[in-house]
């Protein structure tokens, strides 16, 4: 596995983490094809268990 040459300092990890802390809060939502709920992308609906435009048995 690779291993890091040089430690990172505080001031680069803290800007790394807050880029992943803003990407976190935007949340992505869509609206399901067949129900109209909000649900997040790439994801079966839990609510009529469609995905693609056909019925998934969960």
């Amino acid at each position: 596995m690779g291993v890091p040459k040089k430690r990172k300092s505080k001031s680069r990890v803290g800007h790394h983490r807050s880029q992943w802390e803003r990407k976190q809060k935007l949340l992505q939502l869509v609206s399901c094809p067949n129900c109209g709920r909000l649900i997040l992308p790439h994801h079966i609906c839990p609510y009529c268990h469609h995905y693609k435009g056909k019925e998934v048995k969960v």
